[in-house]
């Protein structure tokens, strides 16, 4: 991609960088023209498109390999790494390969069941030998191997069907008998239950469909476009908006990790693409929604089972049907990828989610036979105007690079032109603007109950994004750094959920970044206008906030004055904020407890008095309440003596070996930070976490209880009490009482599960499974009063 860039001549790239989007036509058919002509091009348009030099077919000799080496662990007892192998083996082995008669991808998936079994997860292996038998339906092996299965999970009927089948495909003499001792094992275990034994899903899906009660309306605005408002009065905890994507790509760090459809972690049978290497799916399910359903298995003879009966050969249809019978005729967004090539391993996610976009449009145009147009398809603003010359060159290049990857599928509908081209640009940057990172929650596994030492959760959970998607009506919802509705993710579908009780004809406005109490002022502009071309202009960011006051603020000097000291950059931030108050001087004028109602929040005046007086000058470096001095540069070279010693208990922490010493220092440090930063400060907070996690690796847990405190007492000044970053550390709180047997544990979970349900609703034990241990610990208690 630099070579190209490189190669762009000057002239050209000047072009590029002043170009609006009515000149995109003309830029784009410069550049389209200039790489006609460039052997660069050429060639990697070649690399990433040529069948020949594909790099993600599937391929023989390796998914051998990876077979034997699978087979060496199993017989060594080594069943994680031989899952390893077996799991890659299937990755890259072509459908149709045999192995001794036997069909290479059915053997490999009954070689996972049996170490998948041996590890004890017998659903999983349920579910690989049902997938053998939906490529090989006379495979004894898999029948065998399954019945054995569901006799471990207690399903003793189905067990007793999957084995008379093995029974009558098996060839061997060894192997029937083998077979008839195991179907004696299980009719004796159904004679025993009495009845059918346990009713087990293999896919374990549950799925409660919770309905959108809230009439919304999209309404034009004067200041920032269209927003969404609310009809009638919404409560508090309502979910407002529920929407799958139109389109959404995992991100390059989770394809390893995660399901490439629903992006939720990879369970151990993980499945992949039946026609290339790059996707990985946890369940059929995904895998149909995905790719389609491509091979059809049912040419496979029943041939040498005329004997069966009517009931075992509807059981065998049902097995090898699996999840067949889902609707599949939507699009299947990894079709278009699926014949090797690596463009969608090598390009940029965004540029690959461009690539499904388009693809879904022209598909459902070949489907409706109408007159689509890209751009006016999705509805979507875009900031191309905007975007620095740098971004505009990109743009510009992996357009046409994408339409290129595109044409031994959609010759037809996607014409290289310079139109073409810049409706891609377009795309491009409407997805830079409207798309959503798909997140999900990470924290420590957890191993057995959280009353027992070693399982409380102290460290930060964290919000990781694993998916990008564009969500059509949810790209709508404005922003505001003080949000009164919460976005969430289940699989790939999007929630929101309202967080306050708003009143009719209100916007609902979610963050799209850092929230106020999070970071400062100026730095949430800074993020806003870097990744989304605009200024905020909402209530955190025009008025006077207790949070943005003190989140960085230096403490007065005066030991019992609670007054901020501001540095030059977010003293000139919150000037500005003064001058957008409107009728500022009639308000000063008239009572400075009327500016404190507009500014809803009188705790002002206890951090910074003098921005309440009519003709007080913001100054840097002043104590707002007494206007004390303090030498900024002498505090902040005292705060950077300290950024050593809180680096060592970091990777104390991290390591899990925090010596005496190293938590002695920290403890001076986080001191020495209080007489220099103002009680309110974040990095207080931020440090008290991280004391608390220290004292909690040493055994000391009164000490984690009293500095987790700490830092939940700094929070409440920074946000709404009943906020989700209040949750989160009440989740570490409640779990170092529970260990202590601390009573005050009851009041914090009750705290915290009023907390999740205003974020997440009925699915915040779903977004926080760590919540189900916490409550289950209540009822533990209960049992031994």
């Amino acid at each position: 991609m630099e070579m190209l860039k490189s190669a762009v001549p000057d002239a050209l790239k000047l072009e590029i960088s002043n170009s609006t989007p009515a000149q995109l036509p003309s830029t784009s058919s410069s550049l389209l023209h200039f790489f006609h002509h460039s052997p660069l091009f050429h060639q990697m348009i070649k690399d990433l498109t040529d069948p020949s030099v594909a790099l993600c077919c599937k391929d023989r000799s390796a998914a051998l390999e990876a077979k034997l080496k699978g087979n060496e662990c199993f017989s060594k007892g080594d069943y994680p790494n031989a899952l390893l192998f077996y799991s890659q083996a299937v990755r890259l082995a072509p459908v149709d390969m045999d192995d001794v008669e036997i069909n290479m991808v059915a053997l490999l998936y009954v070689n996972r069941a049996s170490t998948l079994q041996k590890m004890g997860l017998l659903l999983e292996c349920l579910r690989d030998c049902s997938r053998a038998l939906r490529v090989s339906p006379r495979y004894a092996k898999a029948w065998f191997r399954r019945g054995k299965a569901n006799i471990s999970l207690g399903k003793f009927v189905d067990a007793i069907r999957d084995l008379n089948i093995s029974l009558k495909v098996e060839i061997s003499s060894s192997g029937k008998r083998q077979i008839e001792a195991e179907l004696m094992i299980a009719l004796d275990k159904f004679k025993g239950m009495g009845s059918s034994g346990k009713k087990i899903n293999e896919n374990q899906s549950e799925d409660r469909d919770e309905q959108v009660q809230v009439k919304l309306q999209c309404v034009s605005t004067t200041t920032k476009g269209r927003g969404v408002f609310c009809v009638d009065d919404v409560s508090e905890a309502s979910l407002v908006h529920k929407e799958d994507p139109y389109a959404a790509i995992i991100l390059k760090k989770y394809r390893e990790t995660h399901c490439h459809f629903c992006f939720n972690e990879l369970p151990a049978d993980v499945i992949s693409c039946t026609s290339c290497s790059i996707p990985l799916y946890c369940s059929d399910r995904c895998q149909i929604q995905a790719v389609g359903r491509k091979f059809d298995w049912s040419f496979k003879s029943f041939n040498g089972l005329e004997g069966l009966a009517d009931d075992l050969k509807n059981y065998m249809a049902d097995v090898r049907a699996g999840t067949s019978t889902l609707d599949t005729v939507h699009i299947a967004e990894h079709s278009h990828e699926c014949q090797g090539f690596h463009w969608p391993l090598i390009l940029p996610s965004e540029v690959v989610l461009a690539g499904r976009i388009l693809v879904k449009v022209v598909e459902q145009k070949r489907r409706t036979s109408a007159d689509s147009n890209l751009i006016e398809f999705l509805d979507l603003s875009h900031n191309y105007l905007q975007l620095p010359p740098e971004s505009k060159l990109g743009m510009h290049i992996y357009s046409i690079i994408l339409l290129h990857c595109l044409q031994h599928l959609y010759r037809t509908e996607l014409p290289i032109s310079g139109i073409m081209v810049s409706k891609l640009v377009i795309l491009l940057s409407q997805i830079q603007v409207n798309s959503m990172a798909v997140v999900r929650m990470q924290a420590p596994e957890v191993k057995g109950p959280v009353h027992e030492p070693g399982n409380a959760l102290t460290s930060s959970l964290e919000q990781v994004k694993v998916g990008q998607a564009v969500y059509v009506a949810g790209s709508f919802f404005n922003h505001s750094c003080q949000p009164n509705i919460h976005a969430y993710f289940l699989s790939r579908t999007l929630y929101v959920q309202s967080t306050e009780y708003i009143i009719a004809g209100t916007e609902l406005e979610l963050s799209y970044g850092p929230q106020v109490g999070q970071w400062d002022c100026k730095d949430r502009q800074r993020l806003l206008e870097d990744r989304y071309s605009f200024t905020c202009q909402c209530t955190g960011c025009s008025e006077l906030n207790v949070p943005d006051l003190v989140i960085n603020a230096y403490r007065c000097t005066k030991l019992n004055c609670l007054g901020v000291i501001l540095d030059r950059t977010v003293a000139g931030c919150e000037k500005r904020k003064l001058k957008l108050l409107p009728d500022a001087s009639t308000v000063y004028c008239s009572s400075p407890h009327k500016k404190v109602e507009k500014l809803n929040d009188a705790n002002i005046s206890e951090v910074a008095r003098h921005v309440l007086e009519s003709d007080y000058k913001l100054e840097p470096q002043h104590c707002l309440v007494c206007d004390s001095y303090r030498d900024l540069e002498a505090s902040c070279a005292a705060a950077s003596q300290a950024d050593s010693c809180y680096k060592r208990l970091q990777d104390a922490i991290a390591l899990n070996e925090v010596q005496s010493n190293v938590l002695l220092d920290a403890v001076r440090c986080t001191d020495l930070l209080r007489t220099v930063f103002h009680p309110y400060n974040k990095r207080i907070a931020e440090m008290e976490d991280h004391l608390a996690q220290a004292f909690y690796l040493v055994g000391e847990l009164q000490a984690a209880i009293d500095h987790c405190k700490a830092s939940i007492q700094i929070l409440e000044k920074l946000y709404d009490a009943n906020h989700i970053a209040i949750g989160n550390e009440l989740i570490k709180l409640a779990s170092l009482q529970i260990l202590t047997g601390n009573s005050a544990a009851s009041n914090s979970i009750s705290r915290i599960t009023a907390i999740f349900s205003r974020y997440y609703g009925s699915h915040a034990d779903d977004i926080y499974p760590y919540l189900r241990l916490l409550k289950g610990s209540q009822d533990v208690d209960k049992s031994h009063i």
